[in-house]
Protein backbone atom coordinates (compact mmCIF):
# COMPACT_ATOMS: atom_id res chain seq x y z
CA UNK A 1 0.00 0.00 0.00
CA UNK A 2 1.09 3.55 -0.31
CA UNK A 3 3.15 5.69 2.03
CA UNK A 4 1.02 8.87 1.99
CA UNK A 5 4.07 11.14 3.89
CA UNK A 6 6.61 10.67 0.77
CA UNK A 7 6.73 13.50 -1.19
CA UNK A 8 5.93 13.75 -4.91
CA UNK A 9 8.97 13.28 -7.33
CA UNK A 10 10.08 16.36 -9.44
CA UNK A 11 8.45 13.70 -11.92
CA UNK A 12 5.56 11.96 -11.42
CA UNK A 13 4.69 10.13 -14.96
CA UNK A 14 5.90 6.34 -14.40
CA UNK A 15 3.12 5.95 -12.56
CA UNK A 16 0.91 7.81 -15.64
CA UNK A 17 3.18 5.32 -18.03
CA UNK A 18 2.06 2.47 -15.75
CA UNK A 19 -1.38 3.15 -16.02
CA UNK A 20 -1.31 3.77 -19.48
CA UNK A 21 -0.22 0.62 -20.39
CA UNK A 22 -2.51 -1.11 -18.24
CA UNK A 23 -5.46 0.62 -19.46
CA UNK A 24 -4.84 -0.01 -23.07
CA UNK A 25 -4.45 -3.75 -22.12
CA UNK A 26 -7.82 -2.86 -20.74
CA UNK A 27 -9.58 -1.33 -23.62
CA UNK A 28 -8.61 -4.33 -25.56
CA UNK A 29 -10.62 -6.93 -23.13
CA UNK A 30 -13.36 -4.63 -23.80
CA UNK A 31 -13.36 -4.92 -27.26
CA UNK A 32 -13.49 -8.61 -27.24
CA UNK A 33 -16.52 -8.82 -24.70
CA UNK A 34 -19.31 -8.33 -27.60
CA UNK A 35 -17.58 -10.52 -30.11
CA UNK A 36 -16.70 -13.48 -27.30
CA UNK A 37 -20.37 -12.86 -26.02
CA UNK A 38 -21.51 -13.65 -28.98
CA UNK A 39 -19.31 -16.49 -30.01
CA UNK A 40 -20.31 -18.44 -26.64
CA UNK A 41 -24.18 -17.45 -27.21
CA UNK A 42 -24.08 -18.67 -30.53
CA UNK A 43 -22.87 -22.27 -29.34
CA UNK A 44 -24.95 -24.95 -28.68
CA UNK A 45 -22.82 -26.99 -26.63
CA UNK A 46 -24.01 -26.45 -23.10
CA UNK A 47 -20.53 -27.00 -21.72
CA UNK A 48 -19.52 -23.50 -23.28
CA UNK A 49 -22.30 -21.68 -20.94
CA UNK A 50 -21.08 -23.37 -17.50
CA UNK A 51 -19.49 -19.92 -16.45
CA UNK A 52 -22.01 -18.03 -14.35
CA UNK A 53 -21.91 -14.39 -16.12
CA UNK A 54 -21.88 -16.33 -20.15
CA UNK A 55 -25.51 -18.26 -18.31
CA UNK A 56 -26.98 -15.46 -17.01
CA UNK A 57 -26.20 -13.06 -20.45
CA UNK A 58 -27.73 -16.08 -22.17
CA UNK A 59 -30.93 -15.46 -20.16
CA UNK A 60 -31.21 -12.28 -20.30
CA UNK A 61 -31.28 -12.30 -23.85
CA UNK A 62 -33.59 -14.93 -24.78
CA UNK A 63 -35.59 -13.50 -21.65
CA UNK A 64 -36.17 -9.67 -23.77
CA UNK A 65 -37.20 -12.00 -27.01
CA UNK A 66 -39.57 -13.68 -25.26
CA UNK A 67 -41.36 -10.34 -24.03
CA UNK A 68 -41.39 -8.72 -27.34
CA UNK A 69 -43.11 -12.30 -28.66
CA UNK A 70 -45.71 -12.17 -25.89
CA UNK A 71 -46.19 -8.61 -25.94
CA UNK A 72 -50.37 -7.62 -26.89
CA UNK A 73 -50.79 -7.18 -30.32
CA UNK A 74 -47.25 -8.64 -31.38
CA UNK A 75 -48.10 -9.36 -35.20
CA UNK A 76 -46.44 -12.45 -34.95
CA UNK A 77 -49.08 -13.71 -33.19
CA UNK A 78 -52.86 -14.27 -31.83
CA UNK A 79 -53.52 -13.00 -28.26
CA UNK A 80 -54.09 -16.22 -27.21
CA UNK A 81 -51.40 -18.07 -29.34
CA UNK A 82 -47.73 -18.94 -27.05
CA UNK A 83 -45.16 -17.48 -29.48
CA UNK A 84 -43.38 -19.60 -31.94
CA UNK A 85 -40.24 -21.19 -30.20
CA UNK A 86 -38.77 -20.63 -33.86
CA UNK A 87 -39.23 -17.33 -33.79
CA UNK A 88 -37.98 -17.04 -30.37
CA UNK A 89 -34.75 -18.70 -31.87
CA UNK A 90 -34.49 -16.34 -34.48
CA UNK A 91 -35.40 -12.95 -32.33
CA UNK A 92 -32.58 -14.05 -29.52
CA UNK A 93 -30.19 -14.84 -32.49
CA UNK A 94 -30.52 -11.41 -33.69
CA UNK A 95 -30.04 -9.83 -30.63
CA UNK A 96 -27.40 -11.86 -29.67
CA UNK A 97 -25.50 -10.18 -33.10
CA UNK A 98 -25.45 -6.83 -31.34
CA UNK A 99 -22.84 -6.24 -29.65
CA UNK A 100 -23.65 -3.14 -27.56
CA UNK A 101 -26.54 -5.44 -26.42
CA UNK A 102 -24.33 -7.88 -25.00
CA UNK A 103 -22.59 -5.61 -24.03
CA UNK A 104 -25.22 -4.18 -21.42
CA UNK A 105 -26.12 -7.62 -20.62
CA UNK A 106 -22.71 -8.52 -19.27
CA UNK A 107 -22.68 -5.14 -17.18
CA UNK A 108 -26.02 -5.92 -15.68
CA UNK A 109 -24.70 -9.39 -15.09
CA UNK A 110 -21.41 -8.36 -13.38
CA UNK A 111 -23.34 -5.57 -11.43
CA UNK A 112 -25.58 -8.37 -10.05
CA UNK A 113 -22.52 -10.60 -8.91
CA UNK A 114 -20.71 -7.75 -7.44
CA UNK A 115 -23.25 -7.12 -5.08
CA UNK A 116 -23.98 -10.58 -4.34
CA UNK A 117 -20.39 -10.77 -3.85
CA UNK A 118 -19.81 -7.54 -1.59
CA UNK A 119 -23.11 -8.64 0.26
CA UNK A 120 -21.06 -12.11 1.55
CA UNK A 121 -17.87 -10.52 2.07
CA UNK A 122 -18.47 -7.28 3.64
CA UNK A 123 -21.86 -7.16 4.68
CA UNK A 124 -23.33 -4.47 2.32
CA UNK A 125 -26.93 -4.91 1.31
CA UNK A 126 -27.52 -5.05 -2.01
CA UNK A 127 -30.77 -3.08 -2.00
CA UNK A 128 -31.11 -0.80 1.10
CA UNK A 129 -27.49 0.31 1.76
CA UNK A 130 -27.10 3.28 4.44
CA UNK A 131 -27.18 6.08 2.34
CA UNK A 132 -30.39 4.36 0.80
CA UNK A 133 -31.80 4.44 4.16
CA UNK A 134 -30.40 8.26 5.10
CA UNK A 135 -32.00 9.60 1.80
CA UNK A 136 -35.62 7.55 2.39
CA UNK A 137 -35.42 9.11 5.92
CA UNK A 138 -34.72 12.65 4.33
CA UNK A 139 -37.06 15.75 5.41
CA UNK A 140 -37.40 16.77 1.77
CA UNK A 141 -40.62 14.30 0.38
CA UNK A 142 -39.46 14.27 -3.04
CA UNK A 143 -36.21 13.08 -2.17
CA UNK A 144 -37.87 10.71 0.28
CA UNK A 145 -39.89 9.80 -2.54
CA UNK A 146 -37.87 9.26 -5.13
CA UNK A 147 -35.54 6.95 -2.66
CA UNK A 148 -38.45 4.58 -2.18
CA UNK A 149 -39.12 4.11 -5.78
CA UNK A 150 -35.60 3.70 -6.23
CA UNK A 151 -35.37 1.46 -3.38
CA UNK A 152 -38.22 -1.10 -4.77
CA UNK A 153 -36.37 -1.05 -8.38
CA UNK A 154 -33.13 -1.98 -6.90
CA UNK A 155 -34.92 -5.25 -5.43
CA UNK A 156 -36.71 -5.98 -8.44
CA UNK A 157 -33.43 -5.71 -9.89
CA UNK A 158 -32.16 -8.05 -7.71
CA UNK A 159 -35.06 -10.40 -8.26
CA UNK A 160 -34.97 -10.48 -11.83
CA UNK A 161 -31.46 -11.18 -12.13
CA UNK A 162 -31.68 -14.38 -9.60
CA UNK A 163 -34.23 -15.37 -12.57
CA UNK A 164 -32.21 -14.36 -15.44
CA UNK A 165 -34.45 -11.67 -16.47
CA UNK A 166 -34.41 -8.64 -18.37
CA UNK A 167 -37.90 -6.28 -18.53
CA UNK A 168 -37.41 -4.63 -21.53
CA UNK A 169 -38.77 -1.24 -20.33
CA UNK A 170 -35.24 -1.67 -18.61
CA UNK A 171 -33.24 -0.95 -21.09
CA UNK A 172 -31.65 2.24 -22.38
CA UNK A 173 -33.39 3.88 -25.21
CA UNK A 174 -30.70 3.11 -27.88
CA UNK A 175 -31.55 -0.68 -27.31
CA UNK A 176 -35.36 -0.48 -26.45
CA UNK A 177 -35.46 1.17 -30.07
CA UNK A 178 -32.95 -1.88 -31.16
CA UNK A 179 -35.21 -4.48 -29.86
CA UNK A 180 -38.46 -3.30 -31.32
CA UNK A 181 -37.00 -2.40 -34.85
CA UNK A 182 -35.13 -6.17 -34.79
CA UNK A 183 -38.82 -7.42 -34.09
CA UNK A 184 -41.02 -5.62 -36.68
CA UNK A 185 -38.21 -6.02 -39.18
CA UNK A 186 -38.84 -10.06 -38.24
CA UNK A 187 -42.25 -9.76 -37.88
CA UNK A 188 -42.68 -7.93 -41.47
CA UNK A 189 -40.29 -10.31 -43.78
CA UNK A 190 -42.83 -13.17 -42.04
CA UNK A 191 -46.00 -10.83 -42.79
CA UNK A 192 -45.09 -8.02 -44.50
CA UNK A 193 -45.35 -4.68 -42.91
CA UNK A 194 -48.79 -4.53 -41.56
CA UNK A 195 -51.23 -1.82 -39.87
CA UNK A 196 -51.21 -4.58 -36.98
CA UNK A 197 -47.66 -4.69 -36.60
CA UNK A 198 -47.14 -0.76 -36.52
CA UNK A 199 -49.81 -0.23 -33.61
CA UNK A 200 -47.87 -3.57 -31.73
CA UNK A 201 -45.13 -1.04 -31.89
CA UNK A 202 -46.46 2.10 -31.44
CA UNK A 203 -48.38 0.46 -28.00
CA UNK A 204 -44.65 -0.63 -26.72
CA UNK A 205 -43.25 2.67 -27.43
CA UNK A 206 -45.99 4.18 -25.39
CA UNK A 207 -45.50 2.33 -22.40
CA UNK A 208 -41.79 2.85 -22.80
CA UNK A 209 -40.34 5.58 -20.17
CA UNK A 210 -36.49 5.50 -19.68
CA UNK A 211 -36.80 8.08 -16.83
CA UNK A 212 -38.60 5.70 -14.70
CA UNK A 213 -36.37 2.95 -15.29
CA UNK A 214 -33.80 1.73 -12.75
CA UNK A 215 -31.04 3.33 -14.27
CA UNK A 216 -32.89 6.57 -14.57
CA UNK A 217 -33.88 6.72 -11.15
CA UNK A 218 -30.36 6.11 -10.14
CA UNK A 219 -29.11 9.01 -12.16
CA UNK A 220 -32.37 11.04 -10.57
CA UNK A 221 -31.12 10.68 -7.31
CA UNK A 222 -27.48 10.84 -7.91
CA UNK A 223 -27.89 14.30 -9.35
CA UNK A 224 -29.94 15.80 -6.13
CA UNK A 225 -27.22 14.93 -4.64
CA UNK A 226 -25.31 17.70 -6.12
CA UNK A 227 -21.94 18.22 -4.49
CA UNK A 228 -22.67 15.29 -1.50
CA UNK A 229 -21.95 13.33 -4.38
CA UNK A 230 -18.68 12.00 -2.79
CA UNK A 231 -21.18 10.37 -0.04
CA UNK A 232 -22.28 8.19 -3.12
CA UNK A 233 -18.31 7.12 -4.10
CA UNK A 234 -17.89 4.95 -1.04
CA UNK A 235 -19.53 1.88 -1.72
CA UNK A 236 -19.41 0.50 1.43
CA UNK A 237 -21.89 3.08 2.35
CA UNK A 238 -23.55 3.62 -0.84
CA UNK A 239 -24.16 0.18 -2.11
CA UNK A 240 -22.65 -1.20 -5.71
CA UNK A 241 -26.05 0.44 -7.48
CA UNK A 242 -25.64 4.20 -6.50
CA UNK A 243 -21.68 3.36 -6.21
CA UNK A 244 -21.70 2.74 -10.15
CA UNK A 245 -24.10 5.39 -11.40
CA UNK A 246 -22.38 8.45 -9.05
CA UNK A 247 -18.90 6.61 -10.05
CA UNK A 248 -19.75 7.30 -13.99
CA UNK A 249 -21.18 10.60 -13.39
CA UNK A 250 -18.37 11.54 -11.90
CA UNK A 251 -15.35 10.69 -13.91
CA UNK A 252 -17.88 11.39 -17.35
CA UNK A 253 -17.95 7.81 -18.11
CA UNK A 254 -20.82 5.51 -19.12
CA UNK A 255 -22.40 3.29 -16.38
CA UNK A 256 -22.09 0.06 -18.37
CA UNK A 257 -19.16 0.90 -18.53
CA UNK A 258 -17.99 1.70 -15.44
CA UNK A 259 -19.86 -1.40 -13.60
CA UNK A 260 -17.46 -3.18 -16.58
CA UNK A 261 -14.30 -1.54 -14.70
CA UNK A 262 -15.02 -2.62 -11.52
CA UNK A 263 -14.06 -6.72 -13.06
CA UNK A 264 -10.14 -7.75 -12.09
CA UNK A 265 -9.22 -6.98 -15.83
CA UNK A 266 -9.75 -3.65 -15.43
CA UNK A 267 -8.47 -2.39 -12.64
CA UNK A 268 -6.13 0.84 -14.06
CA UNK A 269 -9.06 2.39 -15.04
CA UNK A 270 -11.36 2.07 -12.15
CA UNK A 271 -8.39 3.51 -10.05
CA UNK A 272 -8.25 6.38 -12.88
CA UNK A 273 -12.16 6.66 -12.76
CA UNK A 274 -11.88 6.89 -8.79
CA UNK A 275 -9.40 9.33 -8.89
CA UNK A 276 -10.84 11.35 -11.90
CA UNK A 277 -14.21 11.39 -10.18
CA UNK A 278 -12.39 13.47 -7.25
CA UNK A 279 -11.48 11.22 -4.59
CA UNK A 280 -7.70 11.71 -3.25
CA UNK A 281 -5.36 8.48 -3.28
CA UNK A 282 -6.29 7.05 0.04
CA UNK A 283 -10.05 7.02 -0.57
CA UNK A 284 -8.89 5.50 -4.00
CA UNK A 285 -7.08 2.86 -1.67
CA UNK A 286 -10.36 2.60 0.72
CA UNK A 287 -12.29 1.52 -2.08
CA UNK A 288 -9.92 -0.79 -3.63
CA UNK A 289 -9.79 -2.58 -0.17
CA UNK A 290 -13.47 -3.42 -0.76
CA UNK A 291 -13.20 -4.22 -4.43
CA UNK A 292 -10.19 -5.84 -5.39
CA UNK A 293 -8.28 -6.69 -0.89
CA UNK A 294 -5.81 -8.37 -2.48
CA UNK A 295 -4.66 -5.27 -5.07
CA UNK A 296 -2.37 -2.61 -4.26
CA UNK A 297 -2.08 0.35 -6.25
CA UNK A 298 1.37 1.13 -8.27
CA UNK A 299 3.75 2.82 -7.04
CA UNK A 300 3.16 6.63 -7.19
CA UNK A 301 -0.44 6.69 -7.59
CA UNK A 302 -0.15 8.88 -4.67
CA UNK A 303 1.24 11.35 -7.02
CA UNK A 304 -1.51 11.29 -10.07
CA UNK A 305 -3.38 14.10 -10.27
CA UNK A 306 -7.05 14.09 -10.86
CA UNK A 307 -7.15 16.34 -14.02
CA UNK A 308 -4.33 13.46 -15.06
CA UNK A 309 -6.45 10.38 -14.64
CA UNK A 310 -9.56 12.34 -16.44
CA UNK A 311 -7.36 12.92 -19.70
CA UNK A 312 -6.15 9.25 -19.48
CA UNK A 313 -9.80 8.09 -19.53
CA UNK A 314 -10.68 10.17 -22.25
CA UNK A 315 -7.65 8.57 -24.44
CA UNK A 316 -9.25 5.49 -23.49
CA UNK A 317 -12.78 6.23 -24.16
CA UNK A 318 -11.48 7.16 -27.92
CA UNK A 319 -10.11 4.28 -28.75
CA UNK A 320 -12.92 1.73 -27.46
CA UNK A 321 -15.39 4.08 -28.87
CA UNK A 322 -13.21 3.65 -32.71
Amino acid sequence: MMDHNRQPPADAMPVEAVLREDLAHGDIVLGTIGPILGHLLAQHDNSLFSDEIVARVRGMVADVARQVLRAPGDPGQSAQQEPDTAAEAQLTAELSGNIHFLVHCHAQALEYQLAKRLEQRSGIDPVLSPLMQALIASDDQATASAAMTLLAAQARFMQQQRRMELPINELPADLYHFVLTSWRTMAGHEQGDTPEAADAEQRLRITYDEGNSRAGLLSRIVSSLGAGISAALSVSHAGVALFASALAAASRQDRDLTVIATNDSQLARLALALRAAGLNPKEVEEQFVYLHPEVALPEGFEFLRGDRAAGLLAASGRRVAG
